[in-house]
């Protein structure tokens, strides 16, 4: 029974942790599937983290603080796409600029209204999305095996959590079963036919960027207001990246990126829950090498452990219309 608890431990930590990557893959998913590589994810959600916790600092609120991080998610998002689809930028230089942008100026402005060397305030409870405890969790929870599960790993978390599982069918459903997600797939594989058709090229691509600010709001929020209490210095902590690498690991499709996203989830997890303990034959594992560990897999799989990743065709590339 203490390994089976232990198992669900992991579990429940492992859906935890893979919700901020869930949101930032799925973000990527939409930018990218439009022809707009967006490598600013990380930037985005480390801005929306921040303008989460201020919020909710100054305001008591954490559905104030979930909007205002969509809002300045949103903000960086349309930069990236004024500066890649509008002047035809380079992706990769945009993404990387708000990167840079969104880690110097959180800290800044974090030490300029709060004076805590670029943290925000401890949030209170009302300040936070708190766990929400399913319909009959507490009566089953004796029962052995499907009591555990339902208690520890279906209930319990906070709305984030459900939102960011929903958004897996629902993106799906967005991209293959209707007009917009249609059209967007093509904009990202044929931009010419689609403004042969007589459809904008460049509003369909900032709808998907818009997309990828509202998702990555998502991202922070839940970071800074729902997984902790506040925001501090580079709390995101390379998560944009791993979902980067999580979105090329699924090729592009949402159900596989819920499954690479919960694998990476379940690596941070088994880091946490076995960093620093003794292990059979191996010994003591240093706690440096099991916090590395989704890190080290991300380098693995897109080594080649992953097949060929064959990526929007128009991806990367700024759009002119041809006269």
């Amino acid at each position: 029974m203490d390994a089976f608890n232990t198992v669900i431990l992991v579990l429940d930590s492992t859906i935890r942790l893979s919700v901020p990557l869930l949101f930032a893959a799925l973000a990527g998913l939409y930018s990218e599937r439009s022809g707009v590589f967006d490598i600013g994810l990380e930037g985005k959600m480390l801005a929306g983290a921040f303008a989460a916790a201020s919020a909710a600092a100054v305001t008591g609120s954490a559905w104030l603080g979930l909007g205002v991080a969509m809002i300045v998610s949103i903000f960086f998002a349309l930069v990236h796409g004024f500066a890649s689809i509008t002047h035809r930028g380079n992706q990769i230089v945009s993404g990387v600029a708000i990167n840079f942008i969104a880690a110097g100026a959180t800290v800044i402005l974090g030490q300029a209204w709060f004076r805590q060397g670029g943290r925000t305030p401890s949030l209170g409870a009302d300040a936070r999305f708190g766990a929400i405890e399913l319909p009959f969790a507490e009566a089953l929870r004796g029962l052995p095996v499907l009591g555990p599960i339902y208690a520890e790993l279906i209930s319990g978390h906070s709305l984030l959590v459900y939102i960011a599982f929903f958004m897996v069918p629902f993106t799906w459903w967005v991209l293959f079963r209707t007009r917009f997600g249609l059209r967007l797939r093509a904009v990202g594989e044929n931009p010419a036919a689609v403004d042969t058709a007589g459809i904008s090229v460049a509003w369909l691509r900032y709808r998907a960027v818009i997309c990828t600010g509202v998702l990555t709001g998502f991202a922070g929020a839940y970071l800074a207001i729902a997984q902790n209490a506040g925001f501090v210095k580079d709390m995101t902590a390379g998560r944009g990246f791993i979902a980067l690498a999580a979105l090329i690991f699924a090729k592009w499709r949402p159900l596989p990126v819920m499954v690479a996203c919960l694998l990476f989830g379940f690596l941070d997890a088994f880091a946490i829950r076995l960093g620093g303990t003794p292990l059979p034959i191996v010994g003591r594992v240093p706690v440096q090498l099991m916090q590395a560990l989704p890190y080290i897999l991300t380098v693995v799989l897109l080594a080649g452990f992953i097949g060929r990743a064959i990526p929007p065709r128009a991806g990367g590339e700024p759009y002119v219309k041809e006269r």
